[in-house]
């Protein structure tokens, strides 16, 4: 039976998602406005932006470390609004080292951040005994979009980007520490802490997460971001440059990507919970493989969007469900083994657009958008590792009759 406190924590870390996904891309589509306002140079802006998933990779192997004696829902309740108070101080600075000093502290609290969340998500939905780390992930969309929609505006009315930024963070800061006080946990399950399976701990030691089980899912994490950075960096581009559309379409298939990949995670919970996660990452994988191919052959502007349609249904599924694997693979080490996979969440980010950028400049970007196909279908030859074909949720803690008042 789904308690009150499960239901309140669901809600209120489904809403913390959200304020990420809204905060996350009001920083990332007003990079160009960054770079006007602090007068930093196109080659500088590389390092930059590969600064922020750097530290944030450093921070979310930190929370490992923190989170063995802070639970997770404190790091989140605080790491939150320091990410929302170093966006208004990149929209507040003038000199380039507060902007470097702005960033920095954005990345080292987005990597705490992204850590304790998928680390509170994947607890609830063990608690649950149910897919529900999917629609916690749809929550992000939304804020993302919703976030887009807030920076276009900005652009578009010429507004300052502390102009931009304001009114969200002062609405949603308080809303985020008000809805902290119902963050909750799921309990280890009986007999796993003492060191029972995978991620137990022998007497006297820390919980043990062998990197050599964890390795498939680190790949498959890396193997989603290069395809989801290839999307946001290089559509927009690929569409105008090889397609031949306008530079008013061009920007049409990150905004239909973002909104395919918020549909698909709002019904996927329901996928795997009918399918299976092995069934649900798998049609995933060969969606995404398919959207790649369409987009590389594609013989005009709207095939190429079709190709990104298809690209935002097929990846969406595999890193919320790459989380929820590292949580059933070690259940009495979930923390240890979200931390350390979220790193590969910033691999990712970083290989991905210097690879295209660089295979599109040497050879052709029609050639590029196969390398991430080749590396999305590579998901199948791991898609073992999310649980066993007949599990709906993997665990054998699954409570396949559990009514679902949540």
């Amino acid at each position: 039976m789904t308690t009150a406190r499960l239901r309140y924590g669901r809600a209120s870390l489904a809403f913390g998602f959200l304020v990420q996904g809204v905060t996350f891309a009001l920083l990332v589509t007003r990079i160009p406005a960054i770079q006007d306002r602090y007068g930093i140079s196109d080659g500088l802006l590389p390092a930059f932006l590969a600064a922020v998933p750097v530290l944030a990779g450093v921070a979310s192997v930190a929370t490992e470390k923190v989170v063995a004696r802070v639970r997770p829902g404190v790091v989140l309740r605080w790491a939150q609004p320091v990410v929302m108070l170093a966006l208004l101080g990149v929209g507040a600075g003038g000199e380039v080292w507060q902007a470097a000093l702005a960033l920095g502290v954005f990345g080292l609290a987005v990597g705490a951040l992204d850590a304790s969340m998928n680390m509170m998500g994947v607890s609830l939905q063990r608690a649950y005994g149910r897919s529900i780390m999917l629609g916690f992930h749809a929550a992000y969309s939304l804020g993302g979009i919703a976030g887009a929609s807030m920076a276009w505006a900005g652009a578009h009315w010429d507004l300052s980007l502390l102009v931009s930024y304001l009114p969200a963070v002062a609405v949603l800061l308080p809303a985020v520490l008000v809805g902290s006080r119902w963050y909750a946990e799921g309990d280890v399950p009986r007999g796993v802490a003492a060191g029972a399976g995978p991620g137990g701990a022998a007497p006297g030691k820390g919980p043990s997460v062998p990197f050599r089980l964890l390795l498939p899912l680190c790949l498959v994490m890396s193997f989603a971001y290069i395809g989801d950075s290839t999307v946001s960096n290089w559509s927009a581009k690929y569409l105008q440059d090889v397609l031949g559309s306008s530079e008013q379409l061009a920007t049409v298939p990150y905004n239909v990507y973002m909104v395919t990949t918020l549909l698909g995670r709002a019904v996927g919970d329901l996928g795997v919970r009918r399918f299976g996660a092995v069934g649900v990452v798998r049609a995933g994988s060969v969606l995404a493989a398919v959207g790649f191919a369409v987009v590389a052959v594609a013989p005009g502007a709207w095939w190429g969007m079709l190709g990104f349609t298809l690209l935002g249904l097929g990846l969406c599924v595999i890193v919320p469900q790459t989380f929820a694997a590292a949580g059933r693979m070690f259940p009495g080490a979930s923390d240890v083994a979200v931390a350390r996979l979220n790193v590969f969440n910033y691999v990712g980010f970083l290989v991905g657009s210097p690879l295209v950028g660089a295979l599109g400049d040497a050879w052709s970007y029609r050639g590029a958008m196969l390398v991430p196909m080749v590396l999305v279908l590579a998901t199948l030859v791991y898609a073992r590792s999310f649980g066993a074909d007949p599990a709906r949720y993997g665990g054998g803690h699954e409570r396949a009759r559990a009514a679902d008042v949540g």
